[in-house]
């Protein structure tokens, strides 16, 4: 059982200097724009916002999943940038340059910093776009009153049907596959359904937060009446594949509970697909929201694909 009563962190500070020095080698690989990077404090801790594109705006905030930062969405930083004020966020709790300083046990404490993040940089009507556990911590945010968002876009969220052990197995298999050498790795990368074995610079990365100890709960699957709570526009990218949850599960349920929202399974992807997909999400964050519709896309016929 996790211990939830303390604050994630590193095990040690040479450890956490190990990483920082790893972290400072993969920023300037992988960026492709000039770095500004903030400090927000928050109920929690302080967090790291790598900001980019014009000053004015209604922000779109980027959000990893678990174990990922700010760095996880490099190849959407420039596109975005040209449009919109774009926020990626180290999120609390997981490895990067963010330092939580207190424990997050609920749903209600992991968006509360979320919420305190926004209104440190002055949003108040983000785009506020989360993967896997980002997605959650997005949800969790909403259904606590937190405001400051205009849409959500949740790619391959937690929280939309129960975690089992495929999803437990797929995570233990990616951490075992990333000790592989560089090319058989990346061979594998298809083999074992996950497209981020193939992001070398990422890879190095995670290797170098093994130190790092993660203490957030476990999402639980939302109800429907939560659902329904949510009275944002909502998109929703799942991963044909995924190891979360059934894809087509999950589509078929939403489009009863929430037919406002937009839908869309993508093909020959699955839990990664935020690397998976680069353009195919970008572009959807781009174009939402536009009319609602209770359309699902399906790996044979993916709408609204222009």
């Amino acid at each position: 059982m996790r211990a939830l009563d303390r604050p994630s962190a590193f095990t040690s500070d040479p450890a956490r200097d190990k990483y920082f020095a790893a972290y400072g080698r993969a920023l300037g690989e992988l960026w492709p724009v000039p770095v500004d990077a903030v400090n927000v404090e928050t109920r929690a801790g302080s967090v790291r916002i790598h900001r980019a594109g014009p000053a004015e705006g209604d922000p779109v905030v980027l959000l990893a999943g678990a174990g990922g930062n700010a760095l996880t969405w490099y190849r959407y930083i420039e596109p975005l940038a040209r449009m919109r004020p774009v926020f990626a966020v180290d999120p609390l709790g997981e490895p990067g340059r963010s330092v939580q300083t207190q424990p997050l046990a609920t749903g209600a404490e992991v968006g509360g910093w979320l919420t305190d993040v926004l209104a440190a940089v002055g949003a108040e009507r983000a785009h506020v776009v989360g993967s896997s556990y980002g997605g959650w911590t997005a949800v969790e945010q909403q259904l606590g009153g937190g405001g400051r968002v205009a849409a959500l876009t949740l790619v391959d969220p937690v929280g939309f049907a129960p975690l089992t052990g495929r999803f437990y197995r797929w995570v233990i298999v990616g951490a075992m596959a990333a000790l592989l050498p560089r090319a058989l790795r990346r061979r594998v990368a298809g083999a074992v359904g996950n497209g981020a074995l193939r992001e070398d610079v990422l890879m190095k990365l995670m290797l170098a937060g093994r130190s790092f100890r993660r203490r957030l709960p476990i999402p639980p699957a939302y109800t429907d009446e939560q659902v329904r709570e949510l009275s944002v526009p909502v998109q929703v990218l799942l991963g044909a594949r995924s190891a979360v949850h059934d894809a087509q599960a999950v589509a078929a349920r939403l489009a009863e509970i929430a037919p406002s929202w937009r839908v869309e399974i993508v093909p020959d992807t699955g839990h990664a697909l935020p690397v998976e997909a680069p353009d195919l999400v970008t572009e959807r964050i781009l174009t939402f929201p536009g009319q609602a519709r209770a359309e699902i896309a399906t790996p044979e016929h993916s709408t609204d694909r222009s």
